[in-house]
């Protein structure tokens, strides 16, 4: 699922070169971390936060049910 974050959000912003996406898995979730210069940062949350909510829509839908939850959080 990281590399499928990875891949949107590279194709959103302006430097590619420092999109970081990282994932961390704990015993009840996962949370997929997504670091981008702090001039891409409103290119990935968008008006309203909606492709920010469209990109953990699509992280939510594509996750297993295997009783984890998965997270995506921005930061710069």
């Amino acid at each position: 699922m990281k590399e499928l974050v990875e891949y949107i959000v590279k194709s959103l912003v302006m430097d590619e070169n420092s999109v970081k996406v990282t994932e961390t898995e704990e015993e009840n979730e996962n949370v997929i971390h997504v670091f981008v210069a702090p001039d891409d940062m409103g290119r990935i949350i968008g008006k309203g936060g909606k492709i920010a909510q469209s990109i953990r829509s699509i992280v939510k839908a594509g996750t297993p049910r295997e009783g984890k939850k998965t997270f995506v959080k921005f930061g710069e």
